[in-house]
């Protein structure tokens, strides 16, 4: 499953962008997820573009809109954990592989509380981005937990959903910009359970 482009008229949906445009589109996208977690969403577009060393008619001319560059940092964010879902079981073990990908589901929600607000107002045009996160994180997730499990490294009576909810109430109960060490001790707290009673540890 593909996340759907950032907008129908966007010219990143229409050609291949030049390799300097690339990289400044990439620079706006990761400076703006920093801002946007550091300062909300009201930050202004200009900080942004100085951030990026770029001018700000750079910026529209990638994001004509405030909404569109939140939708592309949010996009930016489901991509990383679907990547990472792919590769983290290729370097690490299975059990391993899964607690990160949960640390990194926490990262991805800091991010995702300082766009909540404005994501909720324009969920009416862009209800297929919601769906679509929700199926790539739910198949993200099961794919790793059922490696987990056959492995005998996990237990296999929870399903994907339930560690999503988990992991969404970890990023809700730590909202606090210094509360980064208790998320990941909840995300360990989560993981322990998981591996409570599974056969390679009985």
């Amino acid at each position: 499953m593909t996340i759907p482009a950032v907008t129908p008229t966007s010219p990143a949906a229409v050609r291949p962008l030049r390799a300097d445009a690339q990289r400044n589109r990439d620079k706006l996208i990761e400076v703006a997820t920093t801002a946007f977690t550091d300062l909300g969403v009201d930050v202004a577009l200009e900080e942004i573009a100085r951030r990026a060393d770029v001018g700000i008619g750079t910026l529209y001319r990638h994001f004509p809109t405030r909404e569109a560059l939140v939708l592309a940092v949010y996009r930016k964010q489901i991509e990383g954990l679907e990547t990472a879902a792919r590769e983290l079981p290729l370097t690490h073990g299975p059990s391993d592989a899964l607690r990160l990908w949960m640390r990194g589901f926490v990262e991805y929600g800091a991010v995702k509380r300082g766009l909540v607000v404005l994501l909720k107002s324009m969920m009416d045009t862009e209800t297929n981005l919601f769906v679509d996160a929700r199926a790539i994180l739910l198949d993200s997730a099961g794919s790793l937990m059922t490696k987990a499990a056959e492995a005998g490294e996990i237990r296999p009576d929870f399903q994907p959903g339930d560690v999503i909810r988990a992991l969404g109430g970890i990023c809700m109960a730590t909202d606090r910009p210094d509360a980064g060490a208790s998320a990941i001790a909840l995300v360990d707290l989560v993981f322990d359970g998981l591996r409570y009673g599974a056969p390679a540890r009985s």
